[in-house]
């Protein structure tokens, strides 16, 4: 089975489509910062607004990243945990945004009416076959589907990812970042499909949605090589952000003990004790967890996102009120950054003193204006106004919570309930009415579904 799922992975390596499987989203304060930052001068060389294209985190472990309409670049956590270095990620964020500005995904979408369910299963039965050892088999499975369908779909697949690897060559130029990590990650990808046998000319290679990567580096080779920024070194301040990242991200999404193999004590560079911190959490070992965070803040003292680590360790040990000064401290500091001031309310809250309730409702408001998208800041708001005994309010958070979910009914009851309390036609009030109204058309068109 493993090997199927990582053959039919990398069948779909790095294209435009979005997975086959609802996956989670990975929010962190530091990390989002990181990838703004490292897209910034690339969105604007292929003149897109920053402001408009954002770069998404996505749970998944293997090598991956894709777009799927609108302008968000979904990455990977197995992409960031493979790359060797920032620029690495940079070279493939410049390539999704190729997809971004070639318009392939509305273009892929009216290319796959031809393709009917019958030749998509075609496909999955045949990369079967193949992860069988069959490839013959396979092949022939392949030919049962519509296959002249199919073979324009994938050759035009192809196609787009060509000009999306172009565009992204020319998108870093623009942005004087070297195409060097480009090529490199193209390379890793090359010694994956070495390990499966997919190489140039063999029966597989004409059901990949995208060239193979030594196609590509050919390709690319000579004009990434010939711009004036292929020697450029890469910005050190990016690249140990990212090492830092990287490894806070592995902490959280492996296994402790793997994370512990890799980050063993003796190692005390930051991105280990950052490892290490998180492993340690998650492993439910708090004593070592809080003291990776206090050796971090230890070493700077005043890094938010260490602040925040230390923080968060301590809120959810059940210290609630050890955990604001850290959490007060990193939430300032990062000028009321939402996902930090979020939890920085809920420490508030956790203390239990109604004496806190002002400035949690203070954090809070300021955190779900700035980032509405944040259902748990949502239920912490909501919960705030219940405990100051202010029903219609703590129902008018349930709503936006519930409508960010995509629980319609719950949205439209707790609307309800906020319109009935609140007074008529001010912004509160109204905002009710625009969620009773969203969730009503979305339950008529559920029932007609």
């Amino acid at each position: 089975m493993k090997r199927l799922v990582t053959l039919f992975a990398l069948l779909l390596l790095i294209g435009v489509g979005s997975p086959a499987f609802a996956q989670s989203i990975l929010r962190d304060a530091e990390t989002e910062a990181l990838l703004a930052d490292m897209s910034r001068d690339i969105i604007v060389a292929a003149n897109l607004s920053p402001a408009n294209v954002r770069v998404v985190l996505i749970s998944d472990p293997s090598i991956n990243a894709f777009v799927a309409g609108g302008q968000t670049v979904y990455i990977h956590s197995g992409l960031i945990d493979a790359a060797s270095s920032a620029n690495e990620v940079q070279g493939v964020i410049a390539h999704e945004i190729g997809h971004i500005t070639g318009g392939h995904v509305p273009l892929q979408d009216r290319m796959a009416k031809g393709a009917t369910g019958i030749t998509i299963l075609s496909l999955l039965l045949g990369a079967a076959a193949m992860a069988a050892g069959s490839p013959d088999a396979g092949v022939g499975l392949m030919q049962l589907g519509q296959r002249a369908a199919l073979g324009n779909f994938l050759a035009f697949s192809r196609a787009q990812e060509s000009t999306a690897d172009a565009a992204g060559a020319k998108y870093l130029a623009g942005a004087k970042v070297s195409g060097r990590g480009m090529l490199d990650f193209f390379k890793k990808l090359q010694q994956q499909e070495y390990r499966w046998g997919l190489k140039r000319g063999s029966d597989t290679s004409y059901v990949m949605t995208h060239p193979m990567s030594g196609e590509r580096v050919a390709t690319l080779s000579a004009d990434i090589q010939a711009d004036p920024s292929w020697n450029r070194p890469n910005d050190p301040d990016l690249e140990k952000r990212f090492l830092r990242v990287q490894a806070k991200l592995r902490g959280y999404v492996a296994d402790p003990k793997d994370t512990l193999r890799k980050y063993p004590a003796s190692d005390t560079s930051v991105p280990a004790r950052y490892a290490r911190a998180y492993a340690y959490h998650l492993g439910g070992y708090p004593t070592e967890a809080a003291a990776e965070a206090a050796a971090l803040v230890k070493a700077e003292p005043h890094n938010p996102y260490f602040l925040e680590l230390e923080g968060q360790i301590l809120l959810e040990s059940g210290k609630p009120k050890e955990a604001i000064p850290p959490l007060r401290e990193a939430t300032a500091r990062t000028n009321y950054q939402p996902l930090i001031a979020t939890t920085f309310g809920h420490a508030l809250l956790a203390t239990e003193d109604r004496a806190n309730l002002d400035e949690a409702e203070k954090v809070l408001r300021q955190a779900v204006v700035r980032d509405s998208e944040n259902p748990f800041a949502w239920y912490q708001l909501g919960m705030l106004y219940e405990r100051k005994g202010d029903t219609a309010r703590s129902a008018l958070a349930t709503a936006e919570r519930s409508s960010m979910l995509g629980d319609p009914g719950r949205a439209l009851a707790s609307a309800q309930v906020a319109m009935a309390g609140l007074p008529q036609g001010t912004p509160d009030w109204i905002r009710a009415q625009d969620i009773v109204m969203a969730s009503q058309g979305m339950i008529q068109d559920s029932k007609k579904k």
